[in-house]
């Protein structure tokens, strides 16, 4: 079990709940985690932003076995809006969540091949939804949007791509989230979010590859 973006937020409660179930989770984020290391945890530094330092995970866990990966780690924009974003900026919101995840799966696609389970499960947003995501939904990020809508067409490419070594693709919908991202007041405790996409993806089935869920189990419309 891999997760990106383990550092904090959803993904570093993510780890914990799959350590506290007795799986091998390798957490792999840009910093060492605020409040230090949970016992057991396997930490792999990483930034999903930078192709060398992916190509070089992959290379360090070269012939380990892998089940599931979950490709977490994402990023916002600093400042929102039509007048107000910057290129090199919305560029760098790309690479991150939507360039890393799909590195990420072709470094470990080896990994994954040897393991059981065999899912790989992206962290998108209805944010990303051409039919949903501007319902009851003002945020006017327009590369957090672009980036999560490109995600879920890349979550569709590599479900066709690795259909041959029957693995699993998905993108998942976390809900609003009590996070640094999410913001205060949201309303989704990170608790519960991380603990419905377990269910999501324990449950998860070839004839689902290549889905939107959101983490109640609705599908999300494209």
């Amino acid at each position: 079990m891999l997760i990106t973006g383990a550092g904090r937020g959803l993904g570093r409660e993510l780890a914990r709940q799959y350590l506290q179930l007795g799986w091998h989770v390798i957490a792999c984020s840009r910093t060492q985690p605020s409040d230090g290391n949970e016992e057991g945890m396997e930490i792999q530094p990483l930034d999903v932003a930078d192709p060398a330092s992916i190509s070089d995970l992959g290379a360090r866990l070269a012939g380990r076995p892998l089940d599931v990966l979950i490709n977490n780690a994402g990023v916002r924009s600093r400042v929102a809006g039509l007048d107000r974003f910057e290129p090199d900026e919305f560029l760098d919101v790309l690479a991150t969540n939507t360039l890393g995840p799909v590195l990420m799966a072709r470094a470990v696609r080896a990994n994954l091949r040897l393991g059981r389970n065999r899912v790989v499960a992206n962290i998108g947003s209805r944010a990303g939804s051409m039919a949903e995501g501007l319902l009851d939904d003002d945020d006017d990020d327009y590369a957090y949007r672009c980036s999560k809508a490109a995600l879920n067409m890349a979550t569709v490419q590599l479900a066709h791509d690795l259909e041959t070594d029957s693995i699993t693709v998905l993108s998942l919908h976390p809900g609003w989230v009590r996070t640094d991202m999410g913001g205060e007041e949201a309303i989704l405790p990170i608790e519960d979010s991380a603990r419905a996409l377990r269910a999501i993806i324990a449950a998860a089935k070839p004839e689902c590859s290549g889905s939107f869920r959101a983490f109640d189990g609705r599908q999300v419309a494209w």
